[in-house]
């Protein structure tokens, strides 16, 4: 549960909505998860105590906005609070996933900016540092005033296909707004680049009108942040092969898989669906076409740089270079 560097504690708490991920955390630094209860009152609101002494410790939390998307932000809210209230010296919340970062805009007038009342939520009760995991936009940092240090799946997502030792690949952004991540797995690949355009008349609803770019003949891997009900991937996956595509790949760091999103997976003219752990993915759903890959060593060795006040963008920044 503790670290001891020149005086110093580090101490790694879990939430209670992807045990796996803080476990693998906890295992790659070398410690254990630091003793905490968290339950519900009957009326469900939600209790949390640390079991230990938190004072003066630098302490990471460690939770994932998953479903119940609501409960478990306020789950981490209230931790954070528990822990300044007992004296942490920091406290630096570890989220591998960001509920709400798709609200991040007005899009339509009377809209909310609700990433941005998350991020302000966070500010009120007490934490000094972000850690997360690729955000939906970049500038969701910016709705911070406290450091954030923005990770990024697609080393990892690399590796994996390089593994599969595919020829004739191109990388697909599903939407003009990921052109620019799309752009660095490609070139981590040395895949060519095309485009989809992407189309939403509401909410959760997606409609491909073109592919631009050559995929006829060649193995295409569409890479987003995030699949959610799957509408936008399978539309792709048929787009592309309509194109001439010679098989689809999907890769998303965050695998929430809402509602219909598994059957339409089944279904779908794609190969394989690449995920990772940054959201918990049932076991008997890691089978036939969804792979999962696992984040904890990322932010392992993050949070072991911020404690040991090293460089994290040196480490994982695409953009950064010495």
């Amino acid at each position: 549960m503790t670290s001891m560097t020149s005086g110093k504690r580090m101490m790694v708490f879990a939430g209670t909505n992807n045990r796996e991920l803080s476990e693998g955390i906890a295992q790659h630094l070398g410690i254990e998860l630091g003793n905490i209860k968290i339950s519900k009152f009957a009326n469900g609101e939600i209790y949390v105590r640390y079991l230990e002494s938190v004072r003066g410790a630098d302490v990471f939390i460690v939770q994932s906005m998953c479903e119940p998307v609501n409960a478990s932000i306020m789950e981490l809210l209230i931790m954070i609070d528990a822990a300044k209230r007992a004296s942490a010296r920091t406290i630096t919340a570890v989220i591998s996933h960001y509920g709400y970062a798709r609200q991040d805009k007005k899009s339509a007038a009377r809209e909310p900016i609700t990433a941005k009342l998350v991020a302000d939520l966070l500010t009120v009760a007490g934490v000094d540092r972000v850690i997360a995991m690729d955000l939906h936009q970049g500038q969701i940092q910016g709705f911070f005033n406290q450091p954030v240090n923005h990770l990024t799946a697609l080393p990892i997502l690399a590796d994996y296909f390089e593994s599969l030792k595919m020829e004739d690949l191109t990388v697909v952004s599903p939407d003009v707004g990921r052109v620019k991540a799309a752009k660095k797995l490609a070139d981590m690949l040395g895949a060519t680049l095309a485009i989809m355009h992407k189309g939403r008349p509401e909410h959760n609803v997606a409609e491909i009108t073109h592919v631009v770019g050559e995929v006829a003949g060649r193995t295409c891997i569409v890479a987003d942040d995030m699949i959610d009900t799957a509408g936008s991937i399978t539309e792709g996956a048929k787009a592309l092969m309509n194109s001439g595509a010679k098989k689809v790949y999907v890769a998303a760091t965050h695998g929430i898989f809402s509602g219909p999103a598994y059957d339409r997976i089944a279904e779908a003219p794609i190969a394989e669906v690449v995920v990772t752990n940054t959201l918990p993915v049932p076991d008997e759903r890691r089978t036939g076409k969804i792979h999962v890959l696992s984040v904890a060593p990322l932010f392992a060795h993050a949070i072991q740089n911020v404690y040991n006040d090293e460089s994290v963008s040196e480490l994982f920044d695409p953009d950064f270079q010495l």
